[in-house]
């Protein structure tokens, strides 16, 4: 058997995939960080109390217990949708991406398990070490924001070798995927069987209409709607019905369609996902009142240093020694053109944890401990983002001249 190459050269196809969907996560990046910027200052200035009335109003109708606050309506609502595209893109990468080929996809989807397993290692045994631990929260550390991520990418790292660039972004999917069946399973109280059937069978019936090839949305959007209500009153988290629907979504096209299902909800609804849905819910979720609590009293708590280490040390660690016994030993080799460093880069990448770790964070805590846990997230954040920063620059010239065969093909 030969030994398999993984980070090597992509196909015209898949580079063309992974360039939009870079493109679209960048602009989504940049909104993200401007959100969550608002939030701190709005919730730490004189209208503090203005941003608590925003965050805590209530509406919608009572039918199907769906008079929730406009926090719920950010966490199970617009991250519903935010899941739909981690599906669609979870759904490409199994079918027709880096995870389609088993013994390429070893070594990204090792780095993603290991990316996981070891922050949420970290975290409990510190939590676990002192009375004042909540080893209850350690899925807050687990998760990537791809959005955040190459918002940092946009700016220091634009020579990056696509390859590694769809290396990261494998990794914030599957990181996703973890971080919805640990939702699913570990943050679920009760189980509304018969809500769930509901849920179920809309979702038999999406996947039926999509074997028949329909493709009316008269009939899509309400199934989905009914999906998401059904899951909501079901007791399992309502992003998991996100991800269920679009892993349901048929990912090839027919010989009479220049795009498939998948790829055409994929370009309506991503800009969606990205500019709206993620965005307003940094506004809601980043908003940490630190002046009440202090910030050296946030960032000193177990909670805060199990965040922040398993983010800023757990992630890298994670990702890049998993990574490399997994190529050990299955002898697998690194692109020639690339470097063990790369992949410690884009470890440091992979801690910056936003989107899903404020939102597991949001599951996982109350009072002190949950405001503490959303700043250590942000500050880890900002933290992995410079560290990355750096590692990016000192391989600068190297990508640039990367970057120049990357736009040569036979």
């Amino acid at each position: 058997m030969q030994p398999t190459e993984f980070l090597s050269r992509l196909s015209l196809p898949e580079r063309g995939y992974i360039r939009e969907r870079l493109r679209d996560e960048t602009f989504g990046g940049i909104l993200l960080l401007v959100a969550a910027a608002i939030a701190l200052v709005w919730s730490n200035s004189a209208w503090a109390s203005g941003y608590q009335s925003f965050v805590n109003f209530e509406f919608g109708p009572d039918f199907l217990h769906l008079h929730l606050s406009v926090a719920e309506w950010a966490s199970d609502g617009l991250l519903a949708v935010f899941f739909f595209v981690i599906g669609l893109e979870l759904k490409h990468e199994l079918v027709l991406g880096s995870l389609s080929n088993i013994r390429k996809a070893a070594v990204p989807v090792a780095a993603a398990i290991g990316g996981m397993f070891v922050p949420a290692l970290i975290f409990v045994i510190i939590n676990v070490s002192t009375p004042q631990g909540v080893p209850g929260g350690w899925g807050t550390p687990m998760a990537t924001d791809i959005a955040f991520a190459l918002a940092v990418l946009a700016v220091v790292g634009k020579n990056l070798p696509i390859a590694l660039r769809a290396f990261l972004l494998t990794l914030a999917v599957v990181d996703d995927l973890g971080a919805i069946l640990v939702i699913a399973v570990f943050y679920t109280d009760k189980i509304a069987l018969s809500w769930l059937a509901l849920s179920a069978l809309c979702c038999i019936a999406y996947a039926i209409a999509q074997r028949q090839r329909v493709r009316t949305a008269w009939l899509y959007v309400p199934l989905g709607l009914l999906t998401w209500v059904f899951m909501l009153n079901s007791g399992v988290h309502a992003t998991v019905a996100g991800v269920v629907l679009g892993l349901l979504t048929r990912v090839n096209p027919d010989p009479d369609e220049t795009q498939s299902p998948a790829d055409r909800v994929a370009h309506r609804i991503h800009p969606l996902s990205a500019g709206i849905c993620v965005p307003l819910f940094a506004l809601v979720a980043a908003g940490v009142d630190v002046r009440s609590i202090g910030v050296w009293t946030a960032v000193s708590t177990p909670v805060a240093i199990g965040v922040i280490l398993g983010l800023i040390l757990g992630k890298p660690i994670g990702i890049f020694c998993t990574s490399w016994l997994v190529a050990r030993f299955t002898q697998a080799s690194l692109s020639s053109s690339l470097r063990w460093l790369d992949i410690f880069a884009v470890g440091l990448l992979g801690g910056i944890g936003f989107t899903v770790a404020l939102l597991i964070a949001e599951l996982s805590f109350d009072g002190t401990d949950l405001s503490s846990a959303k700043f250590a997230v942000l500050v880890a954040s900002v933290a992995a983002a410079l560290f990355a920063a750096i590692a990016l620059r000192r391989r600068g010239r190297a990508y640039a001249a990367l970057a120049e065969l990357e736009e040569v093909d036979l």
